[in-house]
């Protein structure tokens, strides 16, 4: 127990994982050099949630204070000022899907596909010159 709250495992299957996803198998994270372009972007999601999800209570999750280091420090060019106290506490609402006051992994992976959907529509509008299409 890590400031008086017990420390979880993250779960193996849950109520929303659509049954065609497989259960994740316990393994090691592939060696960078050897893996394919997106295996190293899955690792690299993984060591990223992980690095901050670690410093305060649960290890698994992401408080309002992590989040926020992450977003600023690892988003801030696509999300601009995420310093914006109202800001933060708007992802972080809309990303508890669950309402625990916390971001868990799944979460995390929602807001990352959501950031990439946006960018692909953005860039999708502008041809190669960067001139709006």
């Amino acid at each position: 127990m890590e400031g008086g709250r017990e420390q979880r495992p993250p779960p193996l299957s849950t109520p929303d994982r659509p049954t065609w996803i497989p259960a994740p198998r316990r393994m090691s994270m592939p060696k960078s050099e050897n893996g394919s372009t997106l295996e190293n972007a899955m690792q690299l999601m993984i060591q990223t949630f992980h690095k901050y999800s670690g410093n305060e209570g649960d290890k698994y999750t992401l408080s309002k204070a992590e989040l926020k280091e992450l977003l600023t420090t690892e988003l801030g060019n696509y999300l601009g000022n995420a310093q914006d106290k109202e800001a933060v506490e708007k992802v972080m609402k809309d990303l508890d899907s669950n309402n625990d006051g916390e971001v868990d992994f799944t979460e995390f992976i929602i807001l990352v596909g959501a950031l990439t959907v946006a960018c692909n529509d953005f860039f999708l509008e502008y041809n190669d010159k960067g001139e709006k299409k």
